[in-house]
C-alpha cells in the first residue's frame, strides 16, 4: 500500500473501532462494576501483548523518556478512563462521542503553549463556537434511566478529551524512537497495574455472574479497541503531525450517534441536533487553515 494513505486508513479505521467503545462501555456497565470491566479490558490487551513482546521491544531509549512514557500511560490509560466510566454512568454514548469533537481543538491549544506553533484568529473563533456546543448540548441533555446526569457525564468526558490531549502529545514526542506497538503495549502494562488496586476497594463490586454480554463487551474492548484503535492511532500519529492526526476525531461523533442509533436506540432531540452540529461546524472552522510546518514537541 501507497505509504501516503497507510496513515490516513490507520486513523479512520482507529476512529471506526473507538466509535464503538462508547457502545461496548454501555454494553458493559450495564451488567459489572465500571473499575472491573477497565481492569478486564487491560488484563486482556496486557496478555495478548505479552505473547507478542519480544517482536516489539526494539525502541532507542534517549534520558528522560521514562518521565515522557509514564506521563503518557497516566493520562491515557489512567486518568482518561476514570473520567470515561464516570461520564458514561451519567450521559449517552451519543452525547459523550460529540464532546470528542473538541480533540482536535485541544490538541492544537496544546501545540500552541508546547511547540509554540500559532494559530489562526479563525481556528480560535472555531474552538469558541464548539465549546459553546459543547455547552449547550449539556445543558438540553435530557435526563433518562441510562443519563441520570448528562451536565455532569459531559463535563467528565470533557475531562477525559484533556487527558487525551496530554497522551497524544506525549506520543508524538516518543513515536520516533518507539514503535506504535511497543508505546501500546506500555499503556497495557500501565493501565492494568493502575487499576488492579481498584478491585481491592470496598465500593467495587466483583462479578458474581457470568453475563454474556458483558463477558463479550470487555474482551472487545480489550482486543479491538485497546490493541486495535490504539494502536491503529499510534501508528497514524507517529506518521503525521500529531495536529493534522488528531483531526481524525471530528469522525467519532458522526460514528457514535449512528451507532448508538442502530445499537441502543438513542436518539437526540432538535436542541441537542443543533448543538452537535455547532460543535462539528467550530471544530471545521478550527481546521480551515493553511498547512503549517509541524515541529517536534518539546525537546527531552
Amino acid at each position: 500500500m501507497n505509504n501516503r494513505y497507510l496513515p490516513m486508513l490507520s486513523l479512520f479505521s482507529a476512529m471506526i473501532l473507538w466509535s464503538s467503545s462508547f457502545i461496548a462501555l454501555k454494553l458493559a456497565f450495564s451488567v459489572y462494576d465500571p473499575m472491573v470491566v477497565i481492569f478486564g479490558r487491560m488484563a486482556i490487551a496486557s496478555v495478548c501483548f505479552l505473547l507478542v513482546f519480544r517482536y516489539i521491544n526494539n525502541f532507542s531509549y534517549r534520558q528522560g523518556d521514562w518521565k515522557y512514557l509514564l506521563l503518557m500511560a497516566f493520562c491515557e490509560p489512567c486518568l482518561y478512563f476514570i473520567f470515561e466510566a464516570m461520564a458514561l454512568e451519567n450521559t449517552t454514548a451519543s452525547e459523550a462521542g460529540m464532546i470528542t469533537a473538541l480533540f482536535p481543538l485541544l490538541v492544537a491549544i496544546g501545540a500552541y503553549w508546547l511547540l509554540k506553533e500559532r494559530l489562526q484568529m479563525q481556528a480560535w473563533i472555531g474552538f469558541a463556537i464548539a465549546i459553546t456546543g459543547a455547552i449547550w448540548l449539556s445543558l438540553s441533555g435530557e435526563q433518562t434511566e441510562s443519563a441520570p446526569n448528562p451536565m455532569l457525564g459531559n463535563f467528565l468526558e470533557f475531562c477525559a478529551m484533556l487527558c487525551a490531549t496530554g497522551y497524544t502529545l506525549c506520543l508524538k514526542h516518543l513515536s520516533d524512537r518507539y514503535s506504535c506497538w511497543f508505546l501500546t503495549a506500555i499503556q497495557a502494562f500501565c493501565g492494568s497495574l493502575f487499576f488492579l488496586p481498584s478491585l481491592l476497594l470496598p465500593s467495587t463490586q466483583l462479578p458474581t455472574t457470568i453475563e454474556p454480554v458483558g463477558i463479550i463487551a470487555i474482551i472487545y474492548l480489550g482486543t479491538l479497541i485497546n490493541i486495535g484503535a490504539y494502536g491503529l492511532f499510534n501508528l497514524g500519529v507517529s506518521k503525521i503531525p500529531a495536529s493534522q492526526a488528531s483531526a481524525f476525531v471530528n469522525l467519532i461523533p458522526v460514528f457514535t450517534v449512528l451507532m448508538a442509533y442502530l445499537i441502543l436506540k438513542e436518539t437526540l432531540n432538535v436542541q441537542q441536533m443543533a448543538a452537535a452540529a455547532l460543535v462539528l461546524g467550530g471544530v471545521i472552522l478550527s481546521q480551515w487553515q493553511p498547512k503549517q510546518q509541524q515541529t517536534s514537541l518539546v525537546q527531552a
